[in-house]
């Protein structure tokens, strides 16, 4: 495959690649996507990064296959370095990085755990959400892919596990706080310095699965299970909540138009 034109390699509802498509969009990058099978795509992941990383996103980047949302974005940032995601400022920036590494090592994963919980003990929402993870024919699930997404989800990200779920609910509830306490600190729109950054765009994507804003993978129109609406329903009034809806109105905007073959939204 030609690395002429940028090739993502990705989830399809996944928070992280979500983060990943978000930042080629907004510096209007043009490029591919590849989405194999959630499962089959570990494999896929350590043969395109050499053994280094066994999950997507990976990013095929003049040549390089980089792996991990963050140095996805580092390497854009290097790459195309227009409009910035890092500020300016080296004290905003640092602000800026602290933030991305918090949301994504504090909040991914648990939203990650708490949302494929929820779903699991909801066979057809599960199906729903798994309409829009697989590729292609395979989006038309029988009974056995349903299963395997199932075992799949119960095995990586211990979907059964409740114990786990009410340690996720906190965690991603201590992520909303933090969300709230820097907006307030910070004193204006963004996180670090009067302009959308890094650190908007992550905190911003993953939260999507939480808020469900316009323009995410998972909109507004996706059923949930109960007891998740049931989570999220008072927090539908924090500002941070708000401040997510917010980010991806104002900022998930399309990458420029691309090259027959490729994909770009």
């Amino acid at each position: 495959m030609s690395d002429a034109i940028p090739t993502l390699w990705q989830i399809n509802v996944s928070h992280y690649s979500e983060k990943a498509r978000w930042a080629l969009a907004w510096k209007g990058v043009e490029h591919r996507r590849r989405s194999p099978m959630p499962g089959a795509h570990m494999a896929v992941a350590l043969w395109l990064t050499r053994g280094a990383h066994y999950t997507f996103p990976v990013l095929s980047l003049d040549g390089r296959r980089i792996g991990d949302s963050t140095a996805i974005i580092a390497a854009l940032e290097e790459r195309y370095p227009e409009p910035p995601l890092y500020p300016a400022d080296v004290a905003q920036r640092r602000r800026a990085l602290a933030l991305e590494e918090f949301f994504d090592e504090e909040l991914g994963p648990p939203i990650r755990q708490l949302v494929w919980h929820e779903l699991s003990g909801d066979e057809d929402r599960f199906a729903s959400v798994l309409e829009r993870t697989a590729p292609g024919p395979l989006a038309r699930f029988s009974t056995a892919a349903v299963g395997f997404g199932r075992v799949f989800t119960g095995l990586r990200f211990k979907a059964r596990d409740a114990e786990l779920a009410e340690r996720s609910r906190a965690k991603v509830l201590a992520a909303l706080d933090r969300l709230d306490s820097e907006l307030e600190a910070a004193g204006g729109d963004y996180l670090a310095g009067d302009a959308f950054s890094v650190a908007d765009l992550t905190a911003a994507s993953l939260f999507y699965p939480l808020v469900g804003p316009e323009g995410a993978p998972l909109p507004p129109d996706q059923p949930m299970p109960e007891s998740f609406e049931r989570f999220r329903e008072p927090l539908r009034e924090r500002r941070g909540f708000k401040w997510v809806a917010e980010m991806f109105r104002r900022h998930r905007r399309p990458a420029k138009a691309p090259a027959s073959g490729a994909t770009s939204t």
